[in-house]
């Protein structure tokens, strides 16, 4: 039991003095056993006060700390550092939150909000007189990354771990690299096109001998740990050897009678069962689309690089983390969702995009030229009614964008933009100025007003009540209707489900915290970066890259990890086997094995999270969680009863 413990009761500025007695809740806890110290601070986290806890802690030899303040996702690692600045174990420190459990939680109830302050600085208090000394648990680390995702920012990131000295498996699905980067010709601000932003991506990749790039392959097993991950991974076959005459390529893409609709072009276009969608795209070996070829041999006739012999391989990899940069899948609307999929003009965002690549002299769409165009902003975000209540942040700049690019290569054609409020953030607005200065109309509506689109005769009618102007009704005529769409998570996400990380309310993949930990996960050793946690223009996904690249080199830098000792151990005299702590545990952290003559359950401690889902399901009480014992949680709910 703690003899002498030092307690710190935070004013955080106001955010939790304004609302609770800072000073009534350190005279109640001066008074509890084991307490040799009471002091409020207006910061915690302050320098000054940090340096004053060092002094503290070292010159009356206090034996366990205890700060309330904020919540311990954002400074509990600096009360914890700060105890071994003075020498004391940081598992003898615990942080008590009475800033969002509390002081904002009850600021209508100053009385109320300071007698439950006290509550919870007690039973911090009741915690930290049984804390123990504990010693992080040390596992050796690979220092390899396997990079799931061969979009911008996963081939960015292979890039920045390569150079800081890991083996790196940049992991693609897909025959071809770029992503939805490789989709699009000119992009905002630069005006590079993202064919050129992928070769250059592509080239750093190749020239790094310490790079693994995997196409046409998908982890379908996952085993192990943080550090010591064991990845399988399906190589599909391209059905090419390496060397290909491209005459001969041209010839054998010629004679494939197969023809299905070009996803690369998003369905406006099609292509052959072998295909290859540019002539910069990489790898630049070709592919045959196995699922839709027929094998009628036409194309070994005229190609002596076709090879139908390969098989579908397995590789095992070993690596110490894994970072995901899976990216995102654009909305797809509904049918009859302001009449797609049932008039025949109106078109999503990225299939405009692809109409004006291959436009030449005329905007042609359909056989027609168009002159006239009608682009839906929030097609798929921030739905009233529908799941994607969030903004999709790119959409606006890019279609802004491809307006501009469309006024510019082509003579008369009128933009009409129909809004629920511009969003070209930070220097994108001199977008929306040029589009204004261009002669683009902007008209907007209400969230819950948006406009209609009517085939009316052989004309579509776009129809808002537009609020910039008083509410006047207005009709366009538009000879093509373009849905902007946002950003979705992608429909076949297997390797989400197969590493267990979480997702958010918008079904991205989810970080620990935004800001603090902004490109970590639940699941130890995983990282996320790019369109696959959120909507992210290129930029923001190359640094969210860089970020991760950088979280997932320092775990695995050093060949050894420190891990929290806080997780279940298991009572080997008690325990018999049953298999309930194996089935409430969301991370397979059990195993079954034999020991003096019997079968018991074994804690991976490299896998345990210390979350206490399997103490309570164990029918002989064989399970307890270092660092929150029995007597640990029952002396602090003691502490929480109201006093009799």
């Amino acid at each position: 039991m703690k003899k002498k413990i030092g307690v710190y009761v935070c004013h955080c500025g106001g955010n939790i003095s304004d609302y609770v007695d800072v000073e009534r809740v350190r005279a109640a806890v001066e008074k509890e056993d084991g307490v040799f110290l009471a002091k409020t601070t207006m910061f915690a986290c302050a320098d000054s006060n940090q340096k004053e806890m060092v002094n503290d802690i070292k010159e009356m030899n206090l034996d366990g700390v205890v700060v309330a303040s904020c919540s311990p996702k954002l400074h509990l690692l600096t009360f914890r550092a700060v105890s071994e600045r003075a020498g004391l174990n940081k598992y003898n420190y615990v942080h008590a939150n009475i800033r969002e459990q509390v002081s904002w939680a009850h600021s209508d109830d100053k009385e109320g909000a300071t007698q439950k302050a006290i509550k919870i600085v007690e039973a911090a208090i009741a915690k930290v007189r049984h804390a123990e000394s504990l010693d992080p648990i040390k596992v050796k680390a690979t220092n390899a990354v396997a990079v799931i995702g061969a979009g911008v920012a996963g081939m960015r990131a292979a890039i920045e771990l390569a150079e800081a000295g890991s083996e790196v498996f940049l992991i693609e699905r897909e025959f071809f690299v770029g992503g939805r980067v490789s989709q699009w010709d000119n992009l905002f601000v630069s005006e590079e096109s993202g064919k050129e932003l992928i070769t250059r991506l592509y080239d750093e990749v190749m020239k790094h001998k310490h790079v693994t790039l995997l196409t046409g392959a998908e982890v379908v097993e996952n085993s192990g740990s943080v550090g010591n991950f064991e990845v399988k991974v399906k190589i599909t076959p391209r059905h090419f050897k390496l060397q290909c005459n491209p005459g001969e390529l041209d010839k054998a893409i010629e004679v494939c009678p197969v023809e299905i609709p070009d996803e690369f072009n998003f369905n406006i276009t099609k292509r052959k069962a072998i295909y290859h969608n540019y002539p910069s795209e990489y790898p630049q070996l070709p592919a045959i689309d196995m699922k839709n070829c027929t094998r009628c041999g036409e194309c070994e006739k005229v190609c002596t690089a076709v090879d139908f012999s390969q098989k579908t391989e397995y590789r095992n990899i070993k690596v110490g983390s894994i970072l995901l940069a899976t990216g995102f899948d654009p909305y797809e609307p509904k049918k009859g969702e302001f009449g797609y999929g049932e008039i025949d003009n109106v078109v999503t965002l990225p299939q405009f995009k692809r109409i004006v690549h291959y436009s030449k002299d005329k905007l042609m769409y359909n056989g027609k030229e168009v002159k006239h165009i009608a682009y839906i902003y929030c097609v798929g975000s921030r739905q009233v009614d529908g799941e994607n209540k969030y903004c999709s942040r790119y959409c606006c700049t890019a279609t802004i964008h491809a307006a501009i690019d469309v006024k510019k290569k082509f003579k008369n054609v009128h933009n009409y933009h129909f809004n629920r409020g511009i969003r070209t953030y930070g220097k994108q607005e001199v977008l929306y100025d040029e589009s204004s200065r261009l002669g683009d109309i902007y008209l907007q509506s209400f969230e819950h007003d948006p406009p209609i689109v009517e085939k009316v005769g052989n004309e579509t009618i776009v129809k808002i009540k537009d609020i910039l102007t008083k509410d006047q009704e207005l009709d366009v005529a538009a000879d093509i209707v373009v849905l902007v769409t946002g950003m979705t998570p992608r429909k076949d996400n297997s390797i989400g489900n197969l590493l267990k990380v979480p997702k958010g309310r918008d079904k991205f993949f989810n970080e620990i915290h935004m800001k603090l930990r902004p490109v970590e996960t639940v699941i130890d050793g995983v990282t996320i970066a790019g369109a696959s946690q959120g909507p992210k223009n290129i930029m923001e996904s190359m640094n969210s890259a860089l970020s991760a690249a950088t979280k997932s080199f320092s775990l695995v830098a050093s060949g050894e990890l420190a891990l929290e000792p806080t997780i279940a151990e298991v009572n080997e005299d008690t325990c018999e086997w049953c298999g309930k702590c194996d089935e409430a545990c969301p991370y397979s952290a059990f195993e079954k094995i034999e020991k003096n003559g019997k079968f018991i359950a074994k804690v991976n401690p490299a896998i345990c999270k210390g979350c206490g889902m399997c103490l309570p399901v164990c029918p002989a009480n064989s399970l307890n969680l270092i660092g929150f014992t029995d007597e640990d949680v029952e002396d602090m709910i003691d502490a929480l009863l109201p006093n009799t």
